[in-house]
């Protein structure tokens, strides 16, 4: 049938927003466990909860976690590292009360820690001393921030926990070298993020099981590392941005080697624990992940000789990577095709899908592909973005009309937006409303200075980058210059607010739990970002003033067009106090902002 003529955002579409909300799985966590591969399922229709689910070598694939449990724990808030498996028993955060569970085969989980106001994340068996070792967050100081540790737990609950290590605020990665002799761990203080500055640390078992003869390897308050990793050989390895990059090394005979030094992020951000970016497949051979330019590659480094070998791959996000002798098990999305678990059989160099987050097949028809656009922004500098133009094979539009623009600024600020499927981008699209999502200074896989540009500069360079991006294809003719608006979540919804409040571009936003309030942010969050705008910002209450000039709450007046305000009642991050006093701002001037 010959495409209906009808103007830009009145297309109807097929991907509707109770399909997004209810047919997505979010897929998490992958172990391997000998020829077992275990996942995370976030699973909609069962409430949010997060399953671990096994697929056997024969392809039988079935749920461990019996309901009720949610295998999901609180740490830092964002949680991640949520289980581990060895010898078919898994251990596992239970979201409810956040007690470590033990599930042998096919046998009912029972806890091992008994004690409420405790949580425990990133977790790795001590086989030899029959224990877990794992990053402990102590809620039991009342009022006070929790504090953090490296602990060890019996495997049955028999005893109990022993502390290994701890003084500093954050801890993270404790990994096991081959032997069972030593540990390797990170860690951090206020007001350092993890993507700001890091060390790492090893340290030698005593016949106790407690860590004695420690010592840093790497790492500073300028140095930001990530993943340390044993190799089957028991070589350190680890991820360190010491030369503005995030790239490969190891250490050995008390020596700091590069491994492929090259202008590309082999991290990232560590929002979340148990993150990986590289994995062993024998002694010499890893199977990597890095960014360029914000989207992601599949590599094989052979460590001995140094040679590194792209695998050619249809994803461009690439996560969680996995391996065995002769395989890679990943997280990917490509541009077309959801999220999915997938297997590389490195030998064929075939690609085995073993779960999709979504069964539903849309016709290509109705998706639009990213273009990786590179615009100029202040200070002479280049931004980054994807651009999405509206397509739906069903219509055309009428005349020289241009579409309307969403501008999309993602959440972190330290994350990135992704070129890989997604059907929020695609709802608009296909309904005839391009999509910018941005790539702002701040975000990563360009590199730590490119993270650094938002450094004292929050709600300033961000919100550049949002506008020029707009107007770079407003130069192009790509969109209609009345039919502007933006959108963005935490604060990403921060950035929406701060673009609708303090220039006069966009006609119209959308913030999801954005934050209006730098200075209620500084005072009223969680530990692990409570000292987040210290460099994004400036020290508080030093910078207090600069606080106040940054929050739109405070120039509500400048606030004129329509914007409405999505917030969940339970939010830990952005507490709803933030919403409800700008909505209220507005309503004393006779404005009425939606808010669901």
């Amino acid at each position: 049938m010959p495409a209906e003529v009808a103007p830009y955002g009145s297309w109807k579409s097929p991907i509707s927003a109770d399909l997004i909300a209810s047919a997505v799985l979010g897929l998490g966590q992958i172990v391997l466990d000998g020829n077992d591969v275990y996942w995370l399922e976030m699973r909609p229709h069962e409430g949010g909860r997060s399953v671990i689910v096994r697929r056997c070598r024969d392809g039988a694939t079935a749920d461990i976690t019996p309901l009720p449990f949610n295998a999901r724990t609180r740490v830092h808030e964002y949680g991640g590292g949520d289980f581990t498996v060895c010898d078919s028993t898994a251990y596992f955060s239970n979201f409810a009360d956040q007690h470590v569970y033990r599930q042998p085969g096919g046998a009912p989980p029972q806890a091992i820690t008994s004690r409420p106001g405790r949580r425990y994340a990133d977790a790795t068996v001590d086989a030899a001393r029959r224990r877990l070792i794992c990053v402990c967050e102590d809620h039991r100081n009342g009022p006070r921030e929790p504090v953090n540790a490296l602990v060890s737990l019996s495997l049955d609950g028999s005893s109990t926990q022993q502390a290994l290590a701890g003084g500093n605020d954050f801890y993270a990665s404790p990994r096991l070298s081959p032997d069972g002799a030593r540990l390797a761990w990170l860690t951090w203080s206020h007001p350092n993020m993890p993507w700001d500055g890091t060390e790492l640390w090893v340290g030698e078992f005593d016949a106790d099981g407690a860590i004695s003869r420690v010592q840093r390897i790497a790492g500073g308050p300028e140095e930001s590392i990530f993943q340390p990793e044993w190799s089957p050989d028991g070589v350190l390895h680890f991820v360190s941005d010491r030369t503005g990059w995030w790239n490969l090394y190891r250490w050995r005979e008390q020596c700091i080697e590069p491994l492929y030094e090259m202008a590309a992020d082999f991290g990232r951000p560590q929002w979340q624990f148990g993150m990986s970016t590289y994995a062993f497949e024998s002694r010499d051979r890893l199977i990597c992940c890095y960014a360029e330019r914000g989207s992601w590659s599949l590599a094989r480094l052979d460590t001995a000789a140094r040679r590194f070998e792209k695998i050619a791959a249809p994803y461009s996000e690439i996560a969680d990577i996995r391996a065995a002798h002769g395989a890679a098990v990943f997280r990917g999305g490509a541009p077309t095709e959801p999220t999915a678990i997938i297997r590389l059989h490195l030998e064929s160099r075939q690609f085995e899908v073993l779960r999709r987050s979504s069964d539903i097949s849309i016709d290509c028809g109705y998706l639009s592909a990213p273009e990786l656009i590179e615009f100029p922004t202040e200070g002479g500098l280049t931004a980054h973005a994807f651009f999405y133009q509206s397509r739906n094979h069903d219509y055309v539009a009428t005349g020289d009309q241009r579409p309307p623009l969403l501008v999309r600024s993602h959440g972190g600020p330290t994350s990135a937006a992704s070129s890989a499927l997604d059907l929020r981008t695609q709802y608009w699209t296909s309904r005839g409303i391009a999509v910018l999502d941005v790539n702002y200074g701040g975000s990563t896989g360009f590199g730590r200075a490119y993270r650094q540009r938002l450094n004292g500069r929050w709600g300033v360079v961000d919100v550049d980058d949002c506008v020029n991006g707009a107007l770079f294809l407003l130069g192009r003719g790509e969109v209609d210059a009345n039919r502007l608006a933006i959108s963005g979540g935490s604060v990403g919804g921060y950035t929406t607010l701060c673009a609708l409040t303090f220039r006069d571009v966009f006609k119209a936003g959308a913030s999801y739990y954005g934050v209006s309030d730098l200075e209620a942010l500084a005072t009223d969050t969680h530990k692990f970002e409570s000292h987040y705008e210290h460099r994004l910002v400036g020290p508080y209450p030093q910078c207090r003033d600069l606080y106040r000039q940054r929050s739109p709450l405070h120039f509500a007046d400048r606030l004129s067009c329509p914007v409405i305000f999505f917030q969940g009642l339970d939010d830990k991050v952005v507490p709803p106090t933030q919403p409800e006093k700008l909505s209220w701002k507005q309503l004393k001037r006779g404005h009425r902002p939606e808010t669901p």
